[in-house]
């Protein structure tokens, strides 16, 4: 599974971040980075938690 931002979209709300912060990030210009766009399997269910919360709906998924 592979994890993807819109950054046109993305608000850098950072409900990801809390929710799988092994995965995601803001860096200093508050811009979501993915430490780990092929998402393992340990993190799935959390990244698929996270995609679902994010309030602007900028994250996607793709198997």
């Amino acid at each position: 599974m592979k994890v993807t931002v819109d950054p046109l979209v993305c608000e850098a709300n950072a409900v990801c971040v809390g929710i799988a912060p092994e995965v995601f990030d803001l860096n200093d210009d508050d811009m979501l980075e993915i430490l780990m766009p092929d998402v393992p399997a340990e993190h799935a269910d959390r990244v698929r938690h996270a995609v679902r919360s994010c309030p602007k709906a900028a994250l996607a998924l793709e198997d």
